[in-house]
């Protein structure tokens, strides 16, 4: 339900945002202080007239119940300036969409379209962990492994819009299969710590916390893939620190909740950094957990939209 469409007797603006996901589309109502006022969600389509139909009957539905000045959606893939998806990720369907253009002719609306870690990046300097900080990077665990790179206060997008592809990064050495030793088969939290235990262990599990429970349990199999899966995550953090020299390196993703996670990626990357004697003296930072949690790729492409008004 609608918490608040007047706050303190004035008439909030009010935007939609969307998160588009491999799984699932959250849609939320948020008003310009960023706060979500109202949210659902629901299984993606796999085919893309039944998708931008479900957000246009969505969206159409909310305009029922008050003005709306905006859409902003959150997607995964390569998004260019002018809101065409070169790629879409996991959502198959939208790639080669100009998903701006199509929304704008059906909502004769304001759209913005970014992709899903820059918009949570974007979010979380607005209201969450960046907020105030200039010059950061935003690294999302997942099915894969997103990023953003914040410079001088702007998204850096890369001369084909591909920057923050972090995941596409080598970590460890494959002479098999190159890309398994990129960070996105060593550091996701599906693709990466998921698969690797499922590759040794006789019951297919499909939720990383039970790793983390089955490890505290003294289970070897989970502690020598959590060591392992430390290891190369907080080699793909130096290389991005020292690469970027940034003021804040945050981690989003639902395994930022962990809090054991947080402090032992923090000890990895300690250890890590004391046997390169190039590094071993310089003041390294402490990677934080992202704040807005599943709610910032709604929140950022809202932010986007608004910027745009």
């Amino acid at each position: 339900m609608v918490r608040k469409l007047i706050k303190g007797g004035v008439r909030m603006t009010n935007f939609v945002g969307i998160d588009i996901g491999g799984t699932t589309i959250k849609v939320g109502l948020v008003n310009q202080e960023g706060q979500i006022v109202r949210k659902e969600a629901f299984e993606t389509p796999q085919d893309q007239t039944t998708l931008i139909a479900k957000l246009v009957q969505i969206i159409q539905d909310l305009q029922q119940a008050t003005p709306i000045a905006g859409v902003g959606v959150s997607v995964p893939g390569v998004v260019q300036a002018d809101g065409f998806l070169t790629t879409a990720g996991a959502v198959k369907c939208l790639t080669g969409v100009d998903l701006k253009g199509l929304l704008t002719e059906k909502l004769n609306l304001p759209v913005a379209v970014e992709n899903d870690a820059n918009a949570a990046a974007i979010a979380e300097q607005w209201l969450g962990a960046a907020k105030g900080v200039t010059n950061y990077l935003s690294l999302v665990l997942g099915t894969g492994v997103g990023g953003a790179l914040v410079i001088n206060n702007q998204i850096y997008r890369g001369a084909h819009a591909r920057s923050g592809e972090f995941g596409w990064m080598l970590v460890e050495d494959d002479e098999i299969d190159v890309e398994m030793g990129s960070l996105n088969f060593r550091g996701a939290t599906v693709i990466g710590l998921l698969r690797r235990y499922n590759q040794f262990s006789a019951d297919q599990l499909t939720d990383a916390r039970i790793i983390f429970e089955r490890a505290a349990q003294h289970e070897v199999l989970a502690q020598n893939v959590l060591t392992s899966y430390y290891h190369s995550l907080a080699k793909g953090i130096i290389n991005l620190m020292v690469a970027f020299d940034p003021e804040k390196v945050i981690i989003g993703g639902g395994i930022s909740a962990n809090k054991t996670f947080m402090a032992q990626l923090n000890a990895e990357i300690q250890n890590v950094q004391s046997v390169h004697n190039s590094i071993k003296d310089l003041a390294l930072l402490t990677v934080v957990a992202a704040d807005l949690k599943n709610e910032a790729g709604i929140i950022g492409a809202v932010y986007e939209v608004m910027k745009k008004r």
